[in-house]
């Protein structure tokens, strides 16, 4: 038997054997980290949610407490009657009117404002309404806010259920414990103040503990109110502020102990009775904590389906986007699921839920597809109420509002978000019902921004016979069509296809060649004049060519037909011209109307709107996917911030919060409906999407602020050839890993 012998290694080989050593160890490591990192999130992440981004300039957001897409947000109200209190509430006031129960987050127009309630000690506070607050002393989390009223020393605690508020008053000050309950009014900011103005107005005081009541409001849509409130120790008396209105009761407790009082408020589109059981089934025997609690836990059900690896600053940034993704659409049923449909009578749903709040012009773009990912099944219920509306009403809706349609700007986009999720085989959905609603409503007249008879005779709508927004409604029509051929071909109704497909090509008829816009044309085929491509309208309040936006915003909105668009432009050379100008030219903003809605500008490309969220991308279709990138990481980095004045615009109902939590994933879809999402550049370099079947981690090697490139995309080791991913190859899960470089 020979003797082992060990012959010395040269200091060269030494070298590569330490150097191999030391990169097995980093690469083990790493390997470790990334399996290490299949655990759930870990600890409260409400602690990382802050409601006052968005609640100053133009974000239009409310700090108060509410609860994942639940029927209450209860808010302080410090505003009314101007697009500036929208959510009725702006963060630079040192005052507040009182605290309602139902608020709108991000929106363009105000409206609810349910139930006012505000205590006070002085009875000089009857004479303007409105208490000064400690701005240091204000507090947002999820499920909870609270203030301080300096003059009367009361600090104001609120917290939620999904059809209840609570609000804990401390009076710290000796003097008369009095609060006052307003249902004389609602938030509103267009046209007259009467449109704001409540009416059937009446408060039944039960005992000396409960008070009901109702009143109608005539805003977005009219609605019935039913509410009933209970407080935690009897009142003294009772009398109406406002003879003889009778729309304001003032309750008064008297003086001494105890110094807190505690008042619990349900809401129902049912009835009194109703509004009652909601209160039994949600709030009875339980404390302040316990509901404030029970809110915490809720929130972070949702806010632990992704898992980041990121500064705290980025952080906040990102929960604070899933919070407000998810504080809508909002669960109008009552607790036994009974609500107030379309057609205005009384129906049950049979999951006990029925969701409204449906901005569908904002949200089918970047939050259905979002919700698709995160809660599909949630997205379900979602559409299965948008089918329940056409049940009711004959159409789905435009912008579903309470149960009843706003017709809130344009397009038929509940088509759009119905068929994604059909064209996405999610479960539970009756597909041919929801075929027959989406050919509804691309074909039967019901409201007057869409005459069927006008489109098809024309194929697209002329401008001498509808001057208002006639190019904005043409192709945002055309997106629909499309999306309903799709479907039509998917449960094999080919004669529907054909009709579908062919009409949602006539877009095409309102490009002009000379200009490279499309624009406005007449009945006659020739165009309106004059013309400015830069000249921006408003929607619906004059005439002219678009929504919220010019010419140069609108070219791109062929998001079904990329392809053809760049052919229009002159192929990939010219394309990529016209939009290079797009980013370059100056970001002047002039129009007829309010043009506060096309904010957050890179050029003439306007972030602050929801028209413009998927231009980024189209660079990906003319083979330089480096700028979608750049510009990418310029928009993560200068349109949001963690600050009330946060949002470069409005954040329309999660739109705004869903386009930034793509983004910083690294995908985003151009065309919803598709199935696709389009690649980009992840801001974190590590996250989780914490899927039902196997999470999907996103991992950005080589991350740094300098490495500002994609070089490769790999899924579950296999390179990505396309630049996007599909929805199936996301919700199965795995490794998406980006690979980044400092130059492209």
């Amino acid at each position: 038997m020979h003797a082992l012998q060990i012959v010395p290694l040269s200091s060269i080989t030494r070298r590569c054997v330490a150097v191999f050593l030391v990169a097995w160890w980093l690469v083990s490591f790493d390997l470790a980290r990334e399996l290490a990192r299949g655990e759930p999130c870990h600890g409260d992440l409400t602690q990382f949610v802050d409601p006052f981004i968005g609640s100053g300039g133009t974000g239009h957001t409310f700090p108060g407490a509410t609860y994942p897409l639940g029927l209450i947000q209860l808010s302080p109200d410090t505003g009314i009657g101007s697009w500036d209190y929208c959510s009725g509430y702006q963060h630079g006031d040192a005052f507040v009117h009182g605290f309602s129960h139902t608020h709108l987050s991000g929106g363009g127009g105000a409206d609810l404002g349910d139930i006012l309630i505000i205590p006070f000690s002085d009875p000089a506070f009857l004479e303007t309404e409105k208490a000064m607050v400690r701005k240091a002393e204000e507090v947002a989390t999820p499920g909870f806010y609270s203030t301080f009223l300096a003059d009367d020393q009361i600090r104001v605690e609120l917290t939620a259920t999904p059809r209840t508020g609570m609000h804990r008053y401390s009076f710290l000050a000796s003097g008369n414990r009095n609060v006052l309950v307003s249902i004389d009014r609602i938030l509103w900011s267009w046209g007259t103040a009467a449109r704001g103005r409540t009416y059937d107005a009446s408060f039944a005081v039960e005992s000396d503990r409960r008070v009901s009541g109702q009143y109608r409001s005539k805003g977005r849509a009219e609605r019935l109110v039913f509410f009933a409130i209970e407080f935690d120790q009897p009142f003294k008396d009772s009398r109406f502020h406002d003879e003889p209105s009778r729309k304001k009761l003032v309750f008064d407790f008297g003086a001494g102990q105890p110094e807190t009082i505690a008042v619990r408020v349900a809401v129902s589109t049912v009835s009194q009775q109703s509004a009652w059981n909601n209160l039994a089934a949600e709030s009875a025997g339980k404390s302040f904590d316990q509901l404030h609690d029970e809110a915490i836990d809720a929130w972070n059900v949702y806010l632990n389906k992704i898992c980041i690896e990121a500064t705290p600053e980025d952080k906040v940034a990102f929960y604070s986007s899933l919070y407000r993704l998810f504080i809508q659409p909002n669960d109008i049923a009552d607790a036994e699921g009974w609500y107030r449909g379309a057609d205005g009578k009384i129906h049950q749903s049979p999951s006990g839920h029925h969701y409204s709040t449906l901005a569908l012009w904002d949200t089918y773009r970047a939050a259905h597809p979002l919700y698709c990912i995160l809660d599909p099944a949630k997205n379900v219920e979602f559409v299965n109420s948008m089918l329940r509306h056409h049940s009711e009403a004959g159409y789905l809706p435009v912008w579903g509002f309470w149960g009843r349609d706003s017709k809130s700007m344009i397009g038929n986009h509940g088509v759009a978000v119905v068929a994604e999720a059909i064209l996405k085989r999610l479960p539970g959905i009756d597909r041919d019902h929801a075929f027959e609603a989406i050919k509804d409503t691309l074909t039967r007249n019901h409201w007057y921004k869409y005459d069927w008879t006008i489109y098809d005779q024309y194929g697209f709508f002329p401008s001498d016979l509808v001057p208002i927004e006639p190019v904005s409604r043409s192709l945002e029509a055309a997106y629909d069509d499309w999306c309903a051929a799709q479907v039509a071909q998917a449960l094999g109704r080919s004669v529907d296809r054909n009709f579908f497909i062919k009409r949602s090509q006539g877009f095409e008829k309102l490009f002009d060649r000379d200009t490279g816009f499309f624009r406005g044309r007449n009945s006659d085929q020739t165009w309106r004049e004059p013309f400015d491509p830069m000249e921006v309208f408003h929607a619906g309040t004059s005439s002219g060519d678009y929504t919220e936006g010019n010419a140069w915003q609108y070219l791109w909105s062929v998001q079904q037909d990329v392809p053809r668009l760049i052919e229009l432009l002159g192929g990939p050379d010219g394309a990529s011209r016209k939009l290079d100008t797009l980013f370059r030219l100056p970001p002047t903003i002039y129009g007829k109307g309010n043009t506060k809605d096309v904010s957050g500008m890179i050029g003439q490309y306007a972030h602050g709107n929801e028209p413009s969220h998927h231009v980024i991308f189209l660079y990906n279709y003319l083979g330089r996917p480096q700028r979608t990138q750049e510009l990418i990481r310029e928009t993560l980095d200068t349109m949001y911030n963690a600050t009330p004045d946060g949002h470069c615009g409005n954040d329309d109902y999660g739109q705004m919060s869903a386009w930034y939590i793509l983004n910083c994933l690294g995908f985003y879809p151009v065309h919803p409906a598709s199935g696709r999402y389009d690649l980009g550049i992840p801001r974190f370099k590590y996250a989780r999407i914490n899927l039902k079947e196997r999470p999907l981690e996103i991992i950005a090697r080589g991350h740094s602020p300098n490495h500002s490139h994609v070089q490769q995309v790999t899924l579950n080791g296999r390179i990505l050839e396309s630049p996007f991913v599909t929805y199936d190859e996301i919700m199965s899960g795995g490794k998406l890993v980006f690979e980044l470089t400092p130059a492209p």
